[in-house]
């Protein structure tokens, strides 16, 4: 059986011009596209503050998590910009993220960062 494609994509970048023209058309490509089996979006750092206020985004997250990309965001950065409720309640599981990166770091995921 072959081993199934993983991509994780980790989402830092505070400007939405990255996330609208590069990170959230590559990544929801990647999984409607079947570039990859399992995609997953990682919210971290100032994305999480730039996701929470920016409507259009807020849709294209809810349509790639509907098309079955996961989506997970880092409990101490939501924290940190007082966004975790909002990410919660947008079905965003946010959690710990180091030690989840880490195993994909050192696992058979392919990491891209933006």
């Amino acid at each position: 059986m072959p081993e199934r494609s993983r991509l994780a994509v980790v989402w830092s970048s505070a400007d939405p011009d990255v996330a609208h023209r590069v990170c959230f058309m590559y990544t929801h490509n990647a999984k409607t596209s079947r570039w990859f089996d399992e995609v997953e979006l990682i919210v971290w750092g100032p994305s999480a503050r730039l996701l929470v206020g920016d409507r259009d985004l807020r849709t294209k997250v809810k349509a790639m998590m509907t098309d079955g990309v996961v989506v997970r965001a880092c409990i101490d950065c939501a924290v940190s910009y007082g966004v975790s409720e909002q990410l919660l309640a947008m079905g965003i599981d946010v959690r710990g993220m180091g030690e989840p990166l880490s195993s994909m770091l050192k696992g058979d995921w392919k990491v891209l960062t933006f």
